[in-house]
């Protein structure tokens, strides 16, 4: 199969176009436009891994460059976003046009070219602050952020485009991914780097807010059981994707430090915190409609996944790539 990956440079893209050719799909991976001709988080993977993938560089907020891209594709995997809240706040109109309007664009390819599946990236951060424990599909949706705020658009736009046209769009909704290569605007890499980097006193935002984390291979996992589930059960429908269990980020912390040996104090720093109404202060996914359609199930536990986590964090050469003494927006 011809698998088309937007956003395929990213964290969470490169582990699912490495997961792709790991299960004998050709990729199609779409990486930002840049002059430095860099391939993000691509230029990194194993040669053998890129040998079954056309690297296409373009922008999927040009609606031409992406229904070229797309083509032939017989399943498209939408995951190019601003996805960085903080930013959000900054530079609320960069996020609207590449998270709302680039998934437009990208519908629209579909709806054109008849393609058999696409797969939309949603996010947990719609939910806002749960109501209710575990989070279901069904659970209100709440726009606690620019950056949640054009997601929520793009999801609708998905819903939409089912209804109106019968785009075959599933959109799985990850709780919070981690793993190597994250960014460190994530709280764990942002913990692991500080701690990797020497640091005692590691510098973090709030810290009662809790989280459902789930491994990256988990995520990509997730990704492709949506994609092979029977259409008729999942187009037009939204699934979760998480372990279902939740951690405070102070926990968290206490629990890295632990696993790596080392000393821990925590300080809040002021620009680390969300405007009080805007942090989303719990999040606990109730994953079942996923695991019921595809069978799918997280493989990693919270401490073996953190272990291959900072084992990766803190070999030299990937900790030489993050500066910990800043702040990532």
């Amino acid at each position: 199969m011809l698998a088309a990956v937007t956003g395929a440079e990213g964290f969470i893209g490169s582990h699912l176009v490495e997961a792709l050719v790991a299960d004998g799909h050709r990729v199609r991976a779409m990486v930002l436009y840049n002059s430095f001709g860099t391939w993000g988080w691509l230029d990194t993977l194993d040669p053998e891994v890129m040998a079954s993938v056309e690297v296409v560089m373009g922008d999927v907020r040009d609606p031409r460059v992406t229904r070229e891209f797309i083509g032939d594709a017989e399943v498209v995997y939408h995951l190019a976003a601003l996805i960085a809240i903080p930013y959000s706040y900054h530079a609320p109109h960069s996020y609207l046009e590449t998270n709302a309007g680039g998934t437009m664009n990208v519908l629209e390819a579909v709806r054109a070219l008849e393609t058999p599946r696409m797969i939309h990236t949603s996010t947990s951060e719609v939910y806002g602050t749960a109501l209710r424990v575990p989070i279901d599909e069904d659970h209100p949706i709440q726009a606690q952020s620019p950056y949640s705020a054009t997601k929520v658009a793009a999801d609708k736009l998905a819903e939409s485009y089912h209804a109106a046209f019968g785009v075959p769009v599933v959109t799985l909704r990850p709780f919070n991914t981690y793993g190597p290569r994250q960014s460190t605007r994530a709280v764990i890499p942002t913990i692991v780097t500080q701690l990797a980097a020497g640091r005692e006193r590691v510098s973090l935002g709030a810290l009662t807010p809790t989280r459902d984390l789930t491994y990256a291979a988990d995520t990509a996992r997730a990704f492709m059981a949506a994609a092979s589930a029977p259409l008729d059960a999942v187009a037009g429908r939204v699934l979760n994707a998480g372990s279902g269990n939740e951690i405070s980020i102070g926990d968290l912390a206490s629990l890295i430090a632990s696993r790596m040996g080392r000393p821990l104090e925590l300080a809040r720093e002021e620009e680390r915190m969300r405007p009080d109404a805007s942090e989303v202060m719990r999040l606990v996914s109730d994953s079942s409609r996923l695991r019921e359609l595809t069978g799918w199930a997280p493989e990693q536990t919270l401490e073996s996944g953190l272990d291959r986590t900072i084992a990766w964090f803190t070999e030299p050469d990937n900790l030489a790539r993050y500066r910990p003494e800043t702040f990532a927006l």
